[in-house]
């Protein structure tokens, strides 16, 4: 795979950080994952293909021990808010100096310098700092964050493994690590970019909801059908949305333009009495092989059974009987080759990756003993 050989060490953390070790994981990367000791529950549920080492950071034999772990890797990736690992002795600075070729990828909401650098914050927070929330949302309605995709993970998590690989391929230049500040805020707002670089051509004058693909659109929105499921229409150009009033079977010339402003409200409610009256497996059938971009809003449990995702493979079942998507994109030599074993248990490969590391049995014995590891195994369900 792309990221064979490559040697991550991924501090526990909340979803965007477990999302960046799955990504570099799922591409071939070895991803260690330290957790902290005497913890019940792993909460990272992006867990596919990595090990788990457990250390107690409030053990000074623990802290060595992920020195060693890190000194020893290709990449770090750190979720905390700055200055945590610098109390450790475990900052950049101190670690690039003893192996000048570390890659070390700070995730943080807010970034490792300004005013709100130590501050809490979740994704509504960073999306809404970024300037993105304030276009999302429906007419005459509050702002509102489309789940914690934006800031958490397409400009988190993503982001950031962009990033570690962005500073790998430099590195076979320059032979040297490097530090990567990856701001949530930063990252949101430049997956955002289009929203600021196609103001000027007027896609947004309009207040919010009431623009071309904000939902103000009577050709870009969702619409429910008689069986209370929904369809989605983003039948944006003139061709496309021909073929769209077609399948709805509606007579074009009873109809207002497409692109008069002042009469989207009407189209809109004629749009939602036509697909009140059939089904989504019907409309989907009328749909289906056209090129009016209309598609069935499919509830998650309903994706993998979809023709044209299970044609492709776009989604996996793992051990543990979950499905999940494929990793993204697809590479034609080097393809993502995704574990699909269970995910691991706290500490469950700390003894292993110890001797690898180059502990001896007496070394991780006296660790065990004082508390500053532990390992666990795992017991089967029977």
């Amino acid at each position: 795979m792309a990221l064979a050989g490559v040697r991550v060490i991924e501090l526990a953390g909340l979803a965007p950080a477990p999302f960046c070790g799955m990504i570099l994981a799922d591409f071939g990367a070895r991803v260690i994952r330290v957790d902290r000791t005497k913890v019940a529950m792993a909460m990272d549920t992006q867990a596919r293909g990595k090990q788990s080492v457990a250390l107690n950071l409030k053990k000074p034999q623990g802290v060595a021990v992920l020195k060693k772990l890190c000194v020893q890797s290709d990449v770090v990736i750190e979720p905390f808010r700055k200055g945590v690992m610098e109390k450790l002795g475990l900052g950049p600075e101190e670690l690039l100096k003893e192996n000048p070729r570390l890659i070390y990828a700070r995730l943080t909401g807010f970034g490792q310098t300004g005013s709100y650098a130590q501050s809490a914050g979740h994704d509504i927070n960073y999306l809404a700092i970024s300037g993105l929330l304030s276009m999302l949302g429906r007419s005459s309605e509050k702002p509102y964050a489309p789940l914690n995709l934006v800031a958490d993970f397409a400009g988190g998590g993503l982001m950031c493994a962009m990033g570690i690989v962005l500073a790998l391929l430099e590195r076979t230049r320059s032979g040297k690590g490097q530090v990567i500040d990856s701001s949530m805020v930063e990252g949101a707002a430049y997956v955002g970019s289009f929203m600021w670089k196609s103001r000027n051509i007027g896609l947004w004058n309009r207040p919010r909801g009431e623009n071309l693909l904000d939902s103000g659109a009577p050709f870009y929105d969702t619409y429910q059908t008689s069986d209370g499921k929904h369809m989605a229409v983003g039948a944006l150009e003139p061709q496309f949305y021909d073929q769209f009033v077609k399948g709805l079977g509606l007579d074009p010339s009873d109809l207002p333009p497409q692109m008069s402003f002042s009469d989207w409200p009407e189209l809109k409610r004629i749009f939602t009495r036509t697909f009140a009256t059939k089904t989504q497996a019907e409309w989907s059938r009328i749909f289906d092989g056209t090129d009016a971009c209309v598609t069935p809003v499919l509830p998650l449990d309903e994706v993998q059974s979809h023709p044209h995702n299970k044609e492709r493979g776009s989604f996996l079942k793992d051990a543990q009987g979950e499905v999940s998507p494929r990793p993204a994109p697809v590479l034609s030599r080097t393809p993502a080759d995704p574990c699909l074993s269970r995910d691991p248990i706290i500490g469950e490969h700390t003894c292993s990756v110890l001797e690898e590391f180059g502990y001896g049995a007496d070394e991780i014995e006296q660790l065990l003993s004082s508390g500053a590891v532990e390992c666990n195994k795992f017991k089967s369900r029977m």
